[in-house]
């Protein structure tokens, strides 16, 4: 998953409980702002075009940082609103890019504590400031001096055109406002504000009761239970086992990290199954923590407050500015699929069944038996064992390979920065400086903080630290990738599944979408949510080339390369275990879209969730890949609600290009596909169209059947 950086009038977005800001940077100087107190509001200083003091941030310092940082923000915006000048795009829409600076900077730090550092102290002060953070938006957001002066330049534009990028940057303020309620009268306003005020609310005590859970059930291990286990796996375990004090013990968090190779790899079904519904039932436990109540009272009041702009449901208004644009058109594709993923579980479980049978394992396939015994199928069927594959993939490599593939496709070097010459908020955070690797030029700064730890939420994402921009002088880019590895024993090598290795390299795609930005205005930084995904998803496909695979995977012990018979194994069951990805994975899609259609009337959440995966005819020998008392993409915020589809949609884009790259004489480091690449899909962000930007890249339309093929499903006939 990542943290994205979406257009919205007020370059701001609720995303997993942390509110995200465009980088706007400019010297205090031409604003005439004077050095602030608090660390968080201050200008970033030092190398690299200043970097964000995160040796110096503190708790106690974000509440005033965050009131005072508002207060200037809206007094910027009060200068704009109410300026005598007739309205024009450079006193109105430039200075809106312009505004909120000191904000900015602090929302750095926030997502820090919010994602990567979270502790009870700091969620209490984010549960204070969430409803006046919601306040703040619809103080802008309703500001109808404000909304009145953007409609008079945009009114003007359409018999007056501006630059291309003008134009979009324009357009895409205009309806960010009035998809926000700007043209609603007082009341339906105020009742609109009071609404995102609750939901900001909400949305914070979801994320709250999800990381309570994950950080409440660990599932401790004697000795006696490791059977199967990796040696590296059971260090590990060891080593967080001790470091909760549980010491002669072996822990298995509830994280995905730690539960999916449990649940691949473990003798012990018993402990399979407790692991598995100790993760599966996060935020839905009955208690003080459990969700549901939350998601009903979400639902319903995304539903009130759509219907206060005149649309149906919250899916039609999401998807207007969506490359799927209506909720019919991203049923229609994942209905399309869903009949060939479940058929491919029914074949998978026959030959699951059929292993445990000749084994004389005397059970029936449940949810927990999924991953231990697809295992065994791998193995029968391609004599592939993952864990034999994990000795060759090393972290540190990994990350090696991906700026190889970075220096071959966008011409990128990466060197790490000299040791304490950065601030980083945590001892395992490392920083690497990018650069041109003809020119030397600086690209920016790329920050990797691997590990899994209490505080820290669970799962894989990218965000920014500073984006860039050439609206006040060209800004570099501070950019991060987060992953919630195992940490490994002292001396050990971090081994990775072949899974968690395509997930490394996709949010490294999201870090290059960074980088590669050219555009001028902040807000083109940001994205269309079924089209952002394309760009991570389509670097996965760079792992399994064979420059990646000979140069960098290697023994972790013997430093030997891998064998070229494993990986013809490796490339002859790329195919496998696809009806599991794709139906746990559609299945959460088809329940985020299905839930914002219904009527949220007195909704029973748990209710809805098993009457329609049971029309669904979902199998039940596995799970939705998050279930929705855990579904933070959907209910921690709203960047992912009715959008989780947008995952397969980019799937489609990403298969169809995939085959541009095999068709080209040069393969996957063909430069002029990778030109083009680079030109059309990564270097505009949101500045052009995405079908637009994609018909340049390609020449057409993308089309389903190259995403039926890469799965090895049945390819529908015209």
């Amino acid at each position: 998953m990542t943290i994205k950086k979406t257009i919205n009038p007020i370059k701001i977005i609720l995303l997993s409980s942390v509110m995200i800001f465009f980088s706007c940077k400019q010297d205090a100087e031409k604003k005439g702002v004077a050095m602030h107190d608090n660390i968080l509001m201050q200008e970033y200083s030092g190398p690299y075009g200043g970097v964000p003091a995160f040796d110096k941030m503190k708790v106690e310092d974000v509440k005033n940082a965050i009131e005072k940082s508002m207060e200037l923000s809206l007094s910027d915006i009060d200068v704009i609103a109410n300026n005598t000048e007739a309205p024009t795009f450079e006193n109105t829409i430039e200075a809106m890019e312009r505004s909120g600076k000191e904000l900015d900077n602090v929302f750095t730090y926030f997502g820090i504590m919010s994602s990567n550092m979270s502790s009870p102290e700091f969620r209490e002060v984010q549960g204070e400031l969430a409803p006046k953070l919601s306040e703040y938006q619809s103080k802008i957001s309703q500001n109808e001096s404000l909304f009145k002066r953007i409609k008079i330049v945009y009114d003007n534009a359409k018999q007056n055109p501006l630059d291309t990028d003008q134009m979009r940057v324009l357009d895409l303020t205009y309806k960010g406002f009035a998809m926000n309620g700007a043209e609603l009268n007082t009341e339906k306003k105020e009742r609109y504000a009071a609404i995102n005020k609750e939901l900001s609310s909400l949305y914070n005590d979801f994320s709250n009761n999800v990381l309570h859970d994950e950080e409440n059930y660990i599932t401790y291990l004697t000795k006696d239970q490791l059977g199967g286990l990796a040696e590296g796996f059971i260090k590990s375990a060891a080593k967080i086992a001790t470091d909760n004090g549980q010491e002669g013990k072996y822990a298995i968090t509830n994280t995905r990290s730690s539960m999916d190779p449990f649940l691949k790899y473990s003798t012990e079904r018993a402990l399979r199954k407790t692991v598995w519904e100790n993760y599966y039932s996060r935020g839905d436990n009955g208690d003080t923590y459990d969700n549901n109540d939350i998601i009903a009272k979400i639902l319903k009041l995304r539903r009130e407050r759509v219907e206060l702009l005149g649309h149906k449901n919250f899916a039609e208004w999401r998807l207007q500015d969506r490359m799927a644009k209506t909720p019919e058109n991203a049923m229609a594709l994942m209905e399309a699929v869903w009949p060939a993923a479940i058929g491919r579980v029914a074949e998978e479980v026959a030959d699951m069944q059929t292993v445990a049978n000749t084994s004389g394992d005397n059970i029936t396939i449940e949810p927990w038996d999924y991953r231990y015994y697809a295992e065994k199928v791998r193995l029968k069927k391609y004599d592939l064992d993952s864990d034999e594959v994990k000795q060759y993939l090393q972290l540190d490599k990994l990350t090696e390979a991906m700026f190889y593939v970075a220096g071959r496709l966008f011409n990128y070097d990466f060197k790490p920065v000299p040791e304490g010459s950065v601030p980083v908020f945590q001892e395992d955070v490392k920083v690497w400086e990018v650069s041109d690797k003809d020119s030397g030029k600086n690209i920016g700064l790329w920050y990797l903080d691997p590990y899994a730890r209490p505080g820290k939420r669970s799962g894989a994402w990218a965000t920014t630290y500073r984006s860039h921009t050439t609206l006040d002088g060209k800004k570099n880019v501070l950019a991060s990738n987060n992953s919630n590895f195992v940490k490994p024993a002292p001396g050990e090598a971090v081994l990775v599944s072949w899974d968690d290795a395509t997930t490394f390299f996709h949010e490294f795609g999201h870090a290059l979408h960074f980088f590669s930005s050219n555009v001028k205005y902040p807000t083109l930084n940001g994205g269309v949510r079924d089209y952002t995904e394309f760009q991570s998803q389509l670097l996965e496909r760079w792992l399994s080339t064979d420059e990646v695979i000979n140069k960098f995977l290697v023994h972790y012990k013997t430093g030997e390369p891998i064998p070229a018979a494993l990986v013809e194994k490796i490339k002859k069951a790329s195919t496998f275990n696809q009806g599991f990805g794709t139906t746990e994975y559609l299945a959460s899609a088809l329940i985020d879209m299905k839930l914002h259609l219904a009527d949220p009337e007195n909704i029973d959440v748990d209710k809805f969730e098993r009457e329609t995966l049971a029309e669904l005819k979902m199998p039940k020998e596995l799970p939705m890949r998050h279930r929705t008392p855990h579904f933070g993409h959907v209910f921690s915020g709203e960047g992912y609600a009715t959008a989780y589809y947008g995952y397969m949609w980019a799937d489609v884009l990403t298969s169809d290009a995939s085959e541009a790259f095999r068709e080209a004489e040069g393969g996957f480091y063909d430069k002029k596909i990778a030109d083009k690449l680079v030109k059309y899909l990564f270097a505009p962000r949101n500045s052009m169209d995405p079908a637009e930007a994609y018909r340049k890249f390609r020449g057409r339309d993308a089309k389903i059947e190259a995403l039926m093929r890469d799965r090895g499903f049945p390819v529908p006939k015209n």
